[in-house]
């Protein structure tokens, strides 16, 4: 009796089944517009086999996408939560990123009586059902996540499908204001190659419950800080877009904000203090040797230092970072800093042998840029200074001598002989020769001391316009940088 019942109900199952798979196939066929229900199938016992059996003929429909007419569109349903940005390549363009995908669609062929069957819900293969052909344009690599064997499928008729994606994407990225750069990018979703009349995508979750989701998920605490999560559907069935792009797409923005502590630190606070340094070391006495070297060494050191950093630099050949900029200044403002030192230190070592200042020289250098610099010019003494006892031995002698020429006889050599006259007249041409050869030496030694006051001159002139000009430029660069954190 038992053999016969159990035979019985599978006959009828067997009726039933075919049955509902050729109403299924006629239904395509005939596409009549009463057909947009869902076939609801039935379950022999409130089972998870009843369930399988009962739904293992629809499933071989999975070849073609499950609606009752061709000409309802699918929707597709779509969000993902943003798990972890795994890095940025600047120069090949790219953002390597790893979500969770989640895909929702209606199947129309089937749908069940949770009560009937013993299940609102059952995961099948991925394999027996339809699933649609949603790509991300941006995908520059192929997919290296773990497979996901199976979809969730829910009684009336709603197949889930969630899968992790590590996705490489192209993304334009503008490293001009590295490293407090922010990058946009961007990811598509269309189908392949069904049209908008036969698949739609339309967002499943609200963009602020998405940027929630994945910044609280979100396990990687590299260099990148997710910012904002946008979206926006290109609405291709809208009259002034035609048929010349006839694929639905639904946009992503992605925003990130590189943290710049690590690049702060290691970059832009050892230029600063070296810079510094530079500044400083105008303090040291232009005409010593030391200042010179000091310099070079310190040009030496920063040249070593750009080379250790350049790894930490992007690199693309789209655009030049702020940053290198930033470092092309500092190391040419060094290398001026040491031609300044050089034509100064000639200037002070050599005056000696120079001509006399130029009356132009005179009056732009030593009075207008002196008063400028608040160094003022010394007067000049152009009278010989003699002391007392060399004052009080020349002018008698020189007093006997004109007596003598002029025929007065004086009473202290009325008895003298010519040939104390004549030693005196010897005595009085050596002292003038003396006189003469100091006169020189102090217009030599006058002549030198202008030439060093506009060395002293120029130096703290030219350490005034290095100030202004390392002033005026970083506060160009951070005001670039600071407008671009806004």
């Amino acid at each position: 009796m038992a053999a016969k019942d159990f035979s019985k109900m599978e006959s009828q199952r067997w009726w039933v089944s075919s049955h509902q798979v050729l109403f299924i196939i006629c239904c395509i066929m005939v596409q009549a517009p009463c057909l947009r229900c869902k076939i609801v199938v039935n379950c022999t016992n409130p089972n998870t086999i009843a369930l399988l059996a009962a739904l293992e003929n629809v499933m071989k429909l999975y070849s073609i996408r499950p609606v009752m007419n061709l000409s309802t569109p699918t929707n597709i349903s779509m969000y993902f939560t943003l798990y972890g940005i795994l890095g940025v390549e600047e120069k090949a363009q790219l953002l390597n990123t790893y979500i969770w995908l989640v895909k929702e669609w209606e199947n129309e062929f089937f749908s069940w009586d949770p009560v009937q069957c013993g299940s609102a819900n059952i995961s099948l293969p991925r394999e027996m059902f339809w699933s649609p052909d949603v790509v991300i344009n941006e995908f520059m690599d192929e997919n290296r996540s773990p497979t996901i064997p199976y979809v969730y499928i829910k009684h009336t008729g709603k197949v889930r499908d969630a899968n992790p994606v590590r996705v490489v994407s192209s993304c334009n990225l503008d490293i001009y204001t590295f490293p407090f750069d922010v990058q946009n990018c961007t990811f598509t979703f269309n189908s392949y190659i069904h049209r908008v009349s036969d698949i739609r995508i339309i967002l499943g979750k609200k963009v602020e419950d998405i940027l929630k989701r994945s910044i609280s998920v979100l396990s990687t605490e590299g260099e990148w800080e997710l910012m904002d999560i946008k979206s926006r559907r290109f609405n291709l069935s809208a009259p002034d877009q035609g048929e010349s792009n006839p694929y639905d797409e639904l946009y992503f923005y992605i925003v990130l904000r590189r943290r710049a502590t690590l690049y702060v630190v290691n970059l832009l606070i050892p230029s600063f203090f070296l810079i510094t340094v530079d500044l400083f070391s105008f303090l040291l006495p232009p005409q010593n040797a030391d200042r010179s070297s000091f310099k070079m060494s310190l040009i030496f050191g920063y040249s070593v230092f750009l080379l250790i950093v350049n790894d930490l630099l992007p690199v693309t050949g789209s655009t030049i970072p702020l940053i290198n900029v930033f470092f092309a200044i500092c190391l040419a403002l060094m290398v001026a800093s040491l031609l300044e030192t050089i034509l100064i230190t000639n200037l002070l070592v050599g005056s000696s042998n120079f001509r006399p200042v130029p009356g132009w020289v005179r009056v732009l250098v030593l009075r207008f840029m002196g008063t400028l610099v608040w160094l003022p010019q010394k007067s000049r003494e152009d009278k010989i200074i003699l002391n007392p006892v060399a004052r009080e031995t020349v002018c008698p002698l020189v007093t006997v001598e004109r007596q003598v020429q002029t025929g007065e006889p004086g009473k202290m050599w009325a008895e003298a002989g010519d040939p104390a006259l004549a030693e005196l007249r010897n005595l009085s041409n050596e002292l003038q020769s003396i006189r003469l050869h100091v006169a020189q030496h102090v217009d030599g030694n006058q002549i030198s001391q202008d030439w060093m006051q506009v060395g002293y001159i120029l130096d703290r002139l030219l350490f005034g316009i290095y100030c202004i000009f390392i002033t005026f430029s970083f506060i160009v660069i951070l005001s670039v940088w600071s407008n671009y954190l806004k």
